[in-house]
């Protein structure tokens, strides 16, 4: 048994990467698409975007065209989902190590700080200053894509550190455009707006499920700022950031099963619905409006405004000036060059000023090669684009914001290309660095203890918290064999989680496995037991027993009396204190391994704790 999110083979995190890598492609195909509409059929293309669009409730109106709906609603969306990730790294992710916020959360400043100095710089002393808005932020699906495509490394730890930086490029960005960017702003709908928006933060930090009076009271407050003159996109990012993230919790899982139960005696429509709705509320609503909107935002939302806002005409002459033009050069400058130095300058001062208390969670390669991809923009720089100029220089600035991405996406890949050309021990470190991964087991292995199957001093351990009647763990006990047969340098950890709630028979049958320990048997007893889950009463299990030429009698008075029982429950407490939920649940080298516990998923988390210790596959040193 296992709480949903293990059962499937692509986790929040894996799927995450995979969405953004494919919603890169799909931009890229989009803004392709743009510039072949806008130089095929220019009138055609703005006049389509032009169309306007009104929304009314008696006298009062919402009103504008195609374009600003997408900019300003769609978009709101694509926010969300950012804010949401954002919050899931912080509550269950790298980040819930407040300390380690610190340093991306000054460098992501810093970048920005440097890139919209290094515009000001190139433009100064003309009247395009005031756009130095567009040269500061990155865009989130184009860098986090690129990264993906790039198969950089170490993907899940650099994605992590890249996107903090990124929220805080996101939330300082959408801050501009309320504060600078924003013209004659009303107080009065402001205040309603954030008024509205204290309710739904009530509402969810006392965890009251009301999803409908929530998506009312979101769209009041989306219109009262449009309202307002503030910009409603820092809407969705508002509410990202809101919505908590948290493993299943045992009452949550205990009350979907007992759902799912009743719906199965008795399979009625209500009974249907009861399940459907236990389900759902046993995962976080993180996690919930993550799986719903991020599809659509990556697919959809993202394209369609590249698809709106991409149209430039790249004619010789409009090439020509921008190549001319202080806009496009403040533009590729800031983002190329300002934002990537500001980020690692800043990244070293913070590791020197606090003498290496304080410094990246990757390598200072993957840093650098981090850095340069924020140099992707498109999304923020267009909006800002669209609000600071107009004309000709509106069109200069899209040049600019196309020909830094370009560039941008070129710099990442020499940088990921040079480091991977180490020598290996070299290239790990610039990868991966000193600091040590966060750990998730609570309670270390213990070899006097612990039941261990492997070299006792592996330097990679896989623990796996497993429940000998559950059907998964009878699954992935194939993956673990092979596994073990192959690596040499792995060492196997089994340790007890019967869930009674589902299993009644798995409880008797941990007993039996201690029992069998205490004539040397354990492994032979718990092997077998994994293979006939479906025969675990108390008479086979004695069967068992002389199946394995154990002292028969003995093994029953210790199955009768329990011995062992002490030992699973602190194996449960454990689990417990380490946020387990579900079986089979594993750790490798102290860090949860989330994902399929399928062959190639295992392999994958164990061949990343090696590059963490500088091993190559299959070394001991």
């Amino acid at each position: 048994m296992s709480t949903p999110w293990l059962t499937v083979r692509n986790t929040p995190v894996r799927e995450f990467i995979r969405t953004e890598t494919g919603s890169a492609a799909l931009l890229v195909a989009a803004i392709a698409a743009a510039l072949g509409w806008v130089a095929m059929m220019p009138a055609a293309y703005e006049s389509f975007w032009s169309t306007r669009i009104a929304f009314s409730i008696g006298d009062a109106e919402i009103a504008q065209d195609l374009r600003g709906w997408v900019n300003t609603g769609l978009m709101t969306f694509f926010f969300l989902v950012i804010g949401l990730e954002a919050r899931r790294a912080l509550d269950i992710g790298e980040l819930r190590a407040r300390s380690r916020t610190v340093l991306p959360v000054l460098a992501g400043l810093a970048g920005m700080a440097a890139a919209a100095g290094v515009f000001l710089v190139v433009t100064a002393g003309t009247d395009a200053t005031h756009g130095w808005g567009v040269a500061i932020s990155t865009d989130t699906a184009f860098a986090l894509g690129m990264l993906a495509l790039l198969r950089a490394q170490p993907a899940g730890r650099l994605r992590t550190f890249l996107l903090t930086v990124l929220v805080v490029d996101d939330v300082a960005a959408l801050l501009v455009i309320a504060f600078f960017y924003s013209e004659d702003v009303s107080l009065w709908p402001l205040l309603v707006a954030v008024a509205l928006f204290g309710v739904i933060a009530a509402g969810v930090l006392t965890r009251r499920r009301h999803g409908v009076t929530y998506t009312l009271l979101s769209i009041a407050v989306w219109a009262f700022l449009f309202e307002s003159g503030v910009d409603p996109l820092v809407l969705g990012l508002a509410l990202g950031l809101l919505l908590y993230a948290h493993p299943v919790e045992p009452d949550a899982l205990e009350v979907a099963s007992e759902r799912f139960r009743s719906f199965r005696e008795q399979p009625t429509s209500e009974l249907a619905r009861e399940a459907q709705l236990g389900l759902r509320f046993a995962v976080s609503p993180n996690e919930r409006l993550q799986n719903l909107f991020h599809p659509w935002t990556s697919y959809v939302v993202v394209p369609v405004f590249a698809l709106a806002n991409a149209g430039i005409v790249l004619s010789g002459d409009a090439l020509d000036d921008a190549l001319h033009s202080r806009i496009s050069w403040g533009i590729v400058l800031g983002f190329v060059v300002g934002k990537p130095l500001g980020i690692l300058v800043t990244a070293g001062l913070v590791r020197a000023m606090t003498r290496g208390r304080l410094q990246p969670s990757v390598g200072w390669g993957a840093v650098a090669g981090g850095a340069a991809s924020t140099g992707a923009t498109f999304t923020v720089s267009l909006l800002i684009a669209a609000l600071a100029f107009d004309g000709d220089q509106l069109e200069e600035a899209k040049i600019g914001v196309l020909a830094a991405t370009v560039l941008a996406t070129v710099v990442s890949w020499l940088v990921f290309r040079v480091v991977a050309a180490l020598p290996t021990q070299l290239r790990n470190r610039a990868m991966y660095g000193a600091v040590p991964a966060l750990t998730d087991l609570t309670e270390p292995v213990d070899p006097d203890r612990d039941h261990i199957r492997g070299p006792v001093d592996a330097p990679v351990t896989l623990v796996e918290y497993g429940d000998l009647e559950c059907p998964f763990c009878g699954q992935a006990e194939e993956a673990v064999r092979e596994l073990l047969t192959g690596c040499t340098d792995v060492r196997y950890v089994w340790r007890h989680l019967p869930l009674r709630d589902v299993h009644p028979r798995a409880q008797q049958a941990a007993v039996a496995t201690e029992a069998a320990a205490r004539q040397g048997q354990f492994w032979p007893m718990r092997d077998l037991l994994l293979t006939r889950q479906d025969a675990l009463a108390p008479r086979q299990l004695i069967a068992y027993a002389g199946e394995l030429g154990l002292d028969v009698e003995q093994f029953v008075a210790d199955l009768k009396h329990g011995k062992g029982s002490a030992r699973i429950d602190a194996d449960v407490e454990g689990a417990a204190a380490s946020g387990v939920r579900g079986t089979p649940t594993f750790f490798v080298n102290g860090r949860r391994h989330h994902g399929a516990f399928d062959l190639p998923a295992l392999l994958g988390s164990v061949d990343e704790a090696r590059r963490t210790l500088g091993l190559t596959r299959g070394s001991t040193t």
